[in-house]
């Protein structure tokens, strides 16, 4: 199949029109330019698969959102343009997944958005605890990638470990901005009523606030700094909202009756890493560390000596390279 004639890639604006629509303002690659290769997973509204360009050789990442999804001007597709224009706001960061083209198949109307190919997940290497210094360390990169979203007025919306990537020499980057959004004004509600997976969701969202602000994705790294260090989910057990704001009241109620002393099951962290875990995880949304804050915290002073996630499965005897 002969390739669409190329303008530019659609990183701005509304999405375009793709099969059977009116006449787009940007035209989508073509998607015939990739080779598929195998499946990575499921996105909120596709699949990520491996693919080569077939005109570069390279290997790249590829989010499938099929029109099948709900057609035309559907939530599946309205959130590709919103994804890819987020993803281009962030271009160039080294903490965030960097987006390469959108593409288009002229008969189905499937959209793809394409991506650099990085690695496995952070939840992949969970599998104990990690030291403060190798906690350091990811948060240290992870911080970063927030505070350039938050200064590019976009919120992620969903930070877990399964939404962060880990690249050769350690490299994190954050992914899946399915649920990303730029930034309402202060007291604009967002139209979405659900956002952000229940064990990283602050409690403003799960007191069913739409007003909030880049303070959510705060929280989800608190929590993701919290399963680091204990190698679990800070808040596992939690299986409806209800039990989870529970939970959300009793670490609220420990942080407040015994300040610093709360996670008392990390004796081994330090006063200040406690400080950064606590402030990421302050109930109230203006009391929570920016990234900004957090990265200027004492707790980042000094740089730690070279670790990474594939340093660390080697030492447990896997190949941190069966994953690539």
């Amino acid at each position: 199949m002969a390739a669409a004639i190329r303008k530019r890639p659609a990183l701005e604006g509304a999405c375009p029109a793709v099969a059977g629509g009116k006449r787009a303002r940007y035209q989508f690659g073509s998607i015939y330019d990739y080779e598929k290769l195998e499946v990575l997973g499921e996105g909120s509204y596709g699949v990520v698969v491996k693919a080569r360009d077939r005109r570069t050789g390279e290997t790249v990442a590829v989010k499938w959102i099929k029109s099948g999804d709900g057609g035309q001007g559907a939530p599946g597709l309205r959130a590709v343009a919103r994804e890819a224009r987020c993803l281009a706001a962030c271009r160039g960061h080294p903490s965030i997944v960097q987006v390469k083209d959108v593409a288009a198949d002229e008969h189905t109307g499937d959209v793809f958005i394409v991506m650099e190919f990085v690695g496995p997940s952070l939840q992949s290497f969970i599998t104990r605890r990690f030291s403060e210094a190798e906690t350091r360390s990811c948060m240290r990169q992870l911080l970063r990638g927030a505070e350039k979203m938050h200064d590019t007025g976009t919120i992620h919306r969903d930070l877990k470990p399964d939404n962060i990537l880990v690249g050769p020499g350690g490299a994190l980057k954050i992914c899946d901005l399915g649920m990303a959004t730029p930034m309402n004004p202060a007291g604009t509600p967002y139209p979405e009523e659900c956002v952000c997976t229940l064990w990283y969701r602050a409690p403003e969202l799960l007191m069913g606030f739409r007003c909030y602000g880049p303070a959510v994705d705060m929280w989800s790294l608190g929590c993701v700094m919290a399963e680091l260090l204990t190698g679990k989910a800070l808040f596992e057990d939690a299986d409806t909202e209800d039990d989870m704001l529970a939970k959300v009241l009793d670490l609220r109620y420990e942080m407040t009756s015994t300040e610093i002393q709360a996670f008392e099951d990390l004796p081994e962290l330090s006063e200040a890493g406690r400080e950064v875990l606590c402030g990421l995880l302050s109930f109230e949304p203006e009391e929570r560390l920016t990234a900004a804050d957090a990265l200027n915290h004492r707790w980042f002073a000094e740089e730690d000596a070279p670790t990474s996630p594939a340093l660390w499965y080697l030492q447990d005897r896997r190949s941190f390279f069966t994953f690539l």
